[in-house]
């Protein structure tokens, strides 16, 4: 029997484009189903100013398929450098809708970020004014802080003194990955959380149980089976909260099969088929359009979209398992599993 599901479009709270032929080799396999998403700046060199943020948005939009209907919402990247005068302008042109915070070293091309938060304390102050939300890569970087602990910490000893010294800051703690993340920001006020679509499927077993499995290393790392079902809870929970990002991060596999491999998963071709699978599993389908379509334009004070897509369970779908991209292939990620959910 084939079962159908009509959902408003769905959004990307949280995607990798990058740039030159690999931003036009991934970009029509997220605009394929989703209307809008929230744009990663941590390019070489960064996006930083609402003049870099302009001059990306213009290359992502020549990049489109023609007839594509896909809108990039941009983001800076905040580094101890920028000018709330030039975010301001950015934000009141309607230009950015957010501003990514990457403590320096914690992921790919974050070596840039924020190491003296003293020093982006008019930045911040000037957000919390704009009522602009901070998207933040929650994990600490210091060496002796054991990387499957780094989130836990992060909250404890950055992000909630930073919530606390900025009244008013609405924060976006990005890809959490933690029972201790779902618990804090079910706790806050301007406070959401994105869950990405890997960290609903794989624990860290996944990576590391017989050999290296370097397309399923991301960061922030996936963490035990109890956390994994932390996540699942909270994003089949319908709460508003907790929205889909999927942190979609190509890199060519020549990267990641690599003695020392880059971190991310590739989702965008087939999230919305594993998503449906994840929850008719939890029996929760009908709060799939809340997390996915609903949850994240309400956060951001931006419209939900107005069409939809149908998903459709029938036979097992087939997807590409690379995508050809100019600079090399790019593996598609694996849940392990078949899947019988497709975008009609």
């Amino acid at each position: 029997m084939t079962h159908s599901l009509a959902i408003l479009r769905p959004d990307d709270w949280h995607l990798h484009l990058r740039d030159g032929a690999m931003l036009n080799a991934v970009l029509p396999e997220t605009a394929r189903h989703f209307a809008r998403a929230i744009i990663m700046p941590n390019l070489i060199p960064p996006v930083v100013t609402a003049a870099d943020a302009a001059a990306y948005r213009d290359r992502i939009m020549a990049a489109l398929p023609e007839g594509a209907a896909f809108e990039p919402l941009m983001t800076l990247y905040l580094t101890e450098q920028t000018d709330p005068a030039d975010l301001r302008a950015a934000v009141e042109s309607g230009l950015v809708k957010a501003v990514k915070l990457y403590p320096a070293g914690a992921t790919t091309n974050s070596h840039g970020g924020v190491r003296d938060f003293d020093r982006v304390r008019g930045v911040l102050e000037t957000m919390a004014d704009l009522g602009t939300p901070l998207c933040i890569h929650g994990e600490v970087t210091t060496p002796e802080v054991d990387i499957f602990d780094r989130e836990a910490v992060f909250i404890d000893t950055v992000l909630d003194p930073l919530r606390r010294a900025t009244p008013g800051l609405r924060v976006v703690m990005e890809h959490i990955t933690t029972a201790q993340g779902v618990a804090y920001a079910r706790a806050g006020t301007d406070l959401a959380a994105t869950i990405t679509t890997h960290h609903l499927v794989i624990n860290r077993n996944h990576i590391l149980v017989g050999g290296i499995k370097p397309h399923y290393y991301c960061l922030p790392v996936a963490k035990r089976e109890e956390h994994r079902l932390a996540l699942r809870e909270a994003a089949t929970s319908g709460e508003a909260t907790f929205f889909l990002g999927t942190d979609s991060a190509p890199h060519t596999d020549a990267l990641k099969e690599h003695a020392c491999g880059c971190a991310g998963c590739f989702t965008a071709t087939n999230t919305m088929s594993i998503l449906a699978h994840v929850f008719e599993e939890d029996g929760a389908l009908d709060r799939l359009e809340a997390f996915t379509s609903l949850n994240g334009p309400a956060f951001y004070r931006l419209p939900t979209n107005t069409d939809r897509i149908t998903l459709v369970k029938g036979d097992a779908v087939t997807y590409p398992s690379k995508i050809d991209t100019g600079d090399g292939t790019v593996t598609v990620f694996d849940p392990g599993f078949p899947l019988h959910w497709t975008v009609k």
